[in-house]
């Protein structure tokens, strides 16, 4: 299918090219440069080669050049996805590769006084519980108490919430937590067990539940745009969801470690609104020209987080969601790569 010549969205940025999208998401704010230039020590990234662990850490040394200081960036992975090791490596990033179930090689990491805990499993969870335990509970357990004298912006999810009423406007840090499935379980273990270690050995930390970052090459946006274009069918049942822009996600985990205490800090990470996917698809088709085809209807809950906290400690994110839908179009109509996988964010029984 022939697609429709390219047209400047209303930053008048164009962005059609990896390292200009690369550039966007790891650009730092003047917030994350001072946070980044007041913070004591290096920083470490623990499951860097993960979809939104390059962009972090090239985010946190741009920052730390901005900034002039004297300052590293490490990042931990298997690197099992070809090229992203030597991509960190030309961003001047450090990069261990070791496998963090590993006692030896958990071990043998620098002692790092600011610690990103990134690692871990969602998709694939089903059949295969007991790693995704294991990534998601055991591990975590392991690395808090390696990296007890350390700082700690711990990953984890909004799945650790039940679906609530849409009308509601979201689960906050004070809801009650009531995971769906064994990912999202094994998500609220982690939190639990890092809680226990920060507890014991009064490291700071901060745990931050994310609902979902959006880059161009995978994410919500992506999802429905390409069945969109595509002019396939999308399922209403999860009617409404939240995002934020990946760019923005990485300057929240960078300006956390501020706030990092025992015990920790709990705290959503998402953008301001509850997005309708109708609305959503209907935007998509209006750029494209395109009806959208749907199947179902809305169900009156959703998985939804209410980020309004964070929101008041660091501001509303940078880029808005028109910004995100008009920069997806734009990637999806010049065939822009993507990662090829899919957020399944239409699931509501939990299994991934």
């Amino acid at each position: 299918m022939e697609r429709p010549q390219s047209s400047l969205n209303s930053r008048g940025t164009l962005i059609q090219t990896e390292p200009q999208l690369e550039s966007s998401l790891s650009e730092p704010a003047g917030e994350v440069i001072e946070a980044v230039a007041a913070l004591e020590g290096d920083i470490l990234i623990l499951g860097v080669g993960g979809k939104m662990g390059p962009t972090l850490a090239k985010q946190a040394k741009r920052a730390i050049d901005r900034a002039g200081v004297a300052k590293k960036v490490m990042g931990v992975s298997r690197f099992s996805t070809p090229n992203v090791q030597e991509d960190l490596h030309a961003a001047g990033i450090e990069t261990i590769p070791a496998d963090l179930l590993s006692e030896d090689c958990l071990q043998n990491l620098p002692d790092t006084e600011n610690v990103i805990l990134m690692a871990g499993r969602k998709f694939g969870s089903t059949g295969n519980e007991s790693l995704t335990w294991a990534m998601n509970g055991y591990m975590p357990g392991r690395i808090a108490e390696r990296f007890r004298a350390s700082r700690l912006v711990v990953f984890s999810t909004g799945n650790v919430y039940p679906l609530t009423p849409v009308s509601h406007g979201g689960a906050t840090e004070d809801s009650p937590v009531a995971p769906i499935g064994e990912y999202a379980q094994s998500c609220l273990s982690r939190e639990r067990i890092c809680t226990h270690f920060s507890s014991q050995f009064g490291t700071p930390m901060a745990i931050l539940r994310l609902n979902y970052a959006i880059d161009l090459r995978y994410g919500i946006l992506l999802d429905i745009a390409e069945k969109v274009y595509a002019e396939e069918t999308i399922s209403l049942e999860m009617g409404s969801v939240n995002m934020i822009w990946q760019g923005d996600a990485n300057a929240v985990v960078l300006r956390a470690f501020v706030h990092c205490q025992s015990p920790p800090l709990i705290l959503n990470v998402t953008g301001p609104e509850t997005v309708s996917i109708r609305y959503l698809a209907s935007r998509f088709g209006e750029i494209f020209t395109k009806s959208p085809r749907f199947e179902g209807e809305e169900s009156p809950t959703a998985l939804l987080n209410n980020a309004a906290r964070c929101h008041q400690l660091f501001g509303y994110p940078r880029v808005s969601l028109g910004q995100m839908i008009e920069w997806v179009a734009e990637w999806v109509r010049i065939g822009g790569s993507t990662l090829h996988k899919p957020t399944h964010f239409e699931v509501r029984d939990g299994k991934f």
